[in-house]
């Protein structure tokens, strides 16, 4: 009786927290913070909480009456994204190019994302955030190019991401990211970073379910068009 309680598995919450368990429950807190839900006294004192716990139950008492603690994702595992598209699959031509040229630019909340984004910093910045965009497409490639400026990239944590470039005395950082559902989204980020930043990740917390609800509802009104016809 005693090797069997020995040889029982270790619960999730009895298990030592890793950097990367503490930095999901700091960037759940910080998108708390600028939404409203903690005051800025009580996201410090949940930060100096989290930098200290030793279990993943302990990093779990800090967001667990925030709505974000609750989601998990969609599967139990995740699948390589889809490979590249090929050469000429995505126009060259930007469906949208966002320039910040000695000042600062931004495309966020809800926005219909194209097949391709070229985004500019010029001595200045700019930020994309995909979190609350609506994909028609499932494969979206994002040209960023930062010349002493910076490029702040964040996409929703259930679509993949991939990211293909480098600095020239700067910093290109793109957070590789695999979505358990193979038919999900996959952004790619291209570019340099010259003398600047170039960076890309996921918003915790945020999440995209009906992307292929709209994509194939989208073909279904088209077809039924032309069938009428």
């Amino acid at each position: 009786m005693d090797l069997q309680k020995q040889n029982a598995p270790t619960p999730a919450a009895e298990l030592r927290a890793s950097d990367a368990d503490r930095d999901r429950v700091a960037d759940i807190l910080r998108e708390a913070l600028a939404e409203g839900r903690l005051t800025a006294d009580e996201h410090a004192e949940r930060v100096d909480g989290v930098l200290h716990a030793k279990t993943v139950g302990e990093l779990e008492v800090f967001i667990r009456d925030l709505p974000a603690g609750h989601r998990r994702p969609a599967g139990p595992a995740s699948m390589p994204a889809p490979p590249r598209p090929s050469p000429g699959a995505i126009p060259a031509e930007a469906d949208a190019n966002v320039v910040a040229v000695f000042s600062s630019a931004m495309r966020r909340g809800r926005w219909r994302a194209g097949r391709r984004l070229h985004a500019y910093a010029v001595f200045g910045s700019v930020e994309i955030d995909l979190s609350e965009a609506v994909f028609e497409y499932q494969q979206v490639v994002i040209r960023a190019v930062s010349v002493f400026g910076d490029v702040q990239i964040r996409v929703p944590e259930n679509v993949s991401l991939r990211g293909t470039g480098g600095g020239v005395l700067g910093n290109f950082e793109v957070g590789p990211l695999d979505s358990a559902d193979p038919e999900a989204p996959v952004v790619y980020v291209d570019g340099w970073a010259v003398l600047g930043n170039v960076e890309a990740r996921a918003k915790r917390g945020k999440l995209v379910a009906d992307i292929l609800e709209r994509v194939h509802d989208k073909v279904d009104r088209r077809l039924r068009r032309h069938l009428g016809h």
